[in-house]
């Protein structure tokens, strides 16, 4: 059922929180590896408060020591893209929540925003050019993510709980249709229940992207959330990574709470997961609904390092031994009391 994988922790590295252009870097809440070009495009999830919504290119650069050790000698910021409307301006302060990036095989940044339940700002996923920022599509989301005009029937992503996590199975030519998998953090309203120690309920959206035509959702699935400890405060999935296999990915879950941070790493595979997109709720009994499948892959807290508000994570250059590397980054939320971390990991299949 599922990969041999492991993950063998190599090194962490704390980014300043600086300005780069005329921009503040800080709330880095994804991270995306362009093997072509080796670089690694970094979302901030500022609303546009501090600067304009916009995601930055870094710079990678690791080294091996005389014992063979494999260390983080820096990762620095190369250049800034601020994210435009279809008419090439600016997002207005608020108006968009980016959390969630994903570079495609016909080079361009997929971006999802979180929206504001409170505001009435709907999320979205949409397509835009990579060297301008510019939208260039809108994935479409069932309306079942969207809030109810109707308070007697509420539905939809609850605050600050949509699409924190993006990715692409980049399989075949830039031209040939791609596939992009997204998930909310945590239930929608209509699927929460707060009846005992019930694991929150997920549902991870499967989209065709189509060279021409509009992206077609194949699938939805169920993923259920590990249950939380008493003592965090804050427990969700924020990010997703689509492995080389087919029907194959990594997830990261995030805890915070009264005695830090953590985050767990596991392996799904869809396998004959049950699609759940005609269920209009999924409370109650699942009965013979078939869940995804999920393995622990690693507890990070087991590593015995300080960790952070951990949102974002990609594979990425082989190593200076030739073995396959992947990476963790940290969302700072733009306080002096938190860090900007990148978790530097080898990662084995065997």
């Amino acid at each position: 059922m599922f990969r041999n994988f492991s993950l063998e922790f190599l090194d962490q590295y704390e980014i300043p929180q600086t300005k780069f252009k005329n921009t503040v870097v800080g709330g880095l809440s994804a991270i995306a590896y362009n093997r072509e070009e080796d670089k690694f495009y970094v979302l901030s999830d500022d609303r546009g408060k501090r600067s304009p919504a916009r995601f930055y290119t870094f710079k990678l650069q690791v080294k091996q020591t005389k014992d063979k050790n494999i260390k983080i000698d820096s990762f620095q910021p190369a250049e800034v893209t601020l994210i435009k409307d279809e008419q090439g301006n600016n997002y207005p302060v608020e108006k968009i929540d980016p959390e969630g990036i994903a570079l495609s095989p016909r080079n361009t940044i997929f971006i999802s925003s979180e929206g504001d339940t409170t505001k009435n700002i709907q999320p979205f996923i949409r397509e835009f050019e990579l060297e301008t920022g510019k939208q260039i599509s809108d994935v479409r989301l069932p309306q079942r993510f969207l809030a109810s005009e109707d308070p007697d029937k509420p539905q939809g992503v609850q605050e600050n709980l949509a699409f924190e996590s993006l990715t692409i199975n980049r399989v075949g030519l830039p031209e040939d249709p791609f596939r992009l998998f997204t998930a909310t953090e945590s239930s929608l309203i209509q699927d929460e229940s707060f009846e005992g120690n019930e694991r929150s309920r997920i549902r991870l959206l499967h989209y065709l992207i189509n060279p021409l035509g509009n992206p077609v959702l194949v699938a939805e699935h169920l993923y259920l959330l590990e249950p939380a400890p008493i003592e965090v405060i804050s427990n969700g999935l924020t990010e997703l990574l689509a492995l080389q296999t087919e029907g194959y990915f990594l997830s990261l879950e995030r805890t915070f709470g009264f005695t830090g941070a953590g985050a767990k790493i596991f392996q799904l595979a869809i396998a004959n997961a049950t699609d759940t997109s005609n269920i209009n709720s999924l409370k109650g009994d699942l009965g013979q609904l078939r869940t995804l499948k999920k393995q622990l892959v690693l507890d990070l807290q087991d590593l015995g390092i300080y960790l952070d508000n951990l949102e974002g994570m990609t594979e990425g250059p082989r190593l200076p031994d030739g073995s396959r590397s992947l990476l963790l980054i940290s969302d700072n939320n733009f306080n002096e009391e938190q860090v900007s971390q990148l978790l530097l990991f080898r990662l084995v299949e065997k």
